[in-house]
């Protein structure tokens, strides 16, 4: 009886060793994002304060776009371990900081980033959408989970320049 706990017990750890590997696996990692800083605005006695998170996402295709999310962090001991879900509370806008030029070969629609909201289920992913009849770049980002998506999402959108004549 002590033998096959055993291998249960080590069957257990081998499939949850299994499914974080997929979960990582499958997580969108794309893109460059650098977090810009963070307000505190739940105090928590013990671990963590929650906190409202503010990154930058870098279009990894138009370098003159950067797009900055808000999203809401919870604390106390889960969030400090990383097992708490986050709310799907955001925030988005995008910038261009110089000349926006379309690359020819930019695919209509495209994710470009994620911020994990949860361990292994939660995700928000920013997705790039071109709007070519107006030259705009459209920026979604979007909570989603693996078995059950979300409706919460923020819109920020960009002007290009016009491609040239003759080209």
């Amino acid at each position: 009886m002590k033998k096959f706990l055993w291998i249960a017990g080590v069957a257990m750890a081998a499939l949850l060793v299994l499914a974080i590997l997929f979960f990582w696996v499958v997580t969108p990692h794309r893109g460059d994002r650098q977090q810009i800083g963070a307000v505190s605005t739940n105090f928590r006695w013990v671990g963590p304060n929650d906190k409202v998170i503010v990154e930058r996402f870098d279009d990894p295709k138009i370098p003159a776009i950067s797009c900055y999310a808000a999203s809401a962090q919870t604390g106390g001991l889960a969030g400090g371990a990383g097992l708490a879900t986050n709310p799907s509370q955001f925030s988005l806008n995008c910038i261009a900081h110089g000349p926006v030029v379309l690359p020819s070969d930019l695919p209509r629609q495209e994710q470009i980033g994620a911020i994990s909201a949860s361990l292994f289920f939660k995700h928000f992913v920013l997705t790039r959408i071109l709007d070519s009849r107006h030259d705009t770049v459209i920026y979604v980002l979007t909570s989603t989970k693996v078995l059950k998506g979300s409706p919460a999402n923020a819109i920020s959108a960009v002007a290009a320049s016009p491609p040239a004549a003759g080209g």
